[in-house]
């Protein structure tokens, strides 16, 4: 088991009714485990965020800088390319219906 230290913190009402509520329904045993879950989250969003920062930086200094003009192209070929998970309309353009929806 990895040592634990104790924590005090003021967080916002809402995230501590969300963090009661996900103990309530047993999805974590406790608010302190909750709590080390989100802040595990929020380490690896962070590096991942610092990983693609570090990217960007290595490939504008061999390539160029990237023009807002290539980013809005890119997000439009990806755009393009996307399936529709939810919403009600698939790349084809079709509705959508769960399976063993009925209509």
């Amino acid at each position: 088991m990895k040592s634990k230290l104790r924590l005090s913190a003021s967080v916002d009402a809402d995230l501590m009714k969300a963090a009661t509520l996900a103990v309530a329904r047993g999805r974590v045993p406790t608010v302190s485990a909750w709590v080390n879950d989100a802040l595990r989250l929020k380490l690896e969003h962070d590096r991942q965020l610092e990983g693609l920062a570090q990217f960007i930086e290595a490939y504008e200094s061999e390539h160029g800088e990237i023009s807002l003009d290539e980013v809005r192209r890119a997000v439009r070929w990806a755009r393009s390319r996307a399936e529709t998970i939810r919403g009600s309309r698939s790349k084809e353009g079709t509705s959508r219906r769960r399976r063993g929806a009925k209509g």
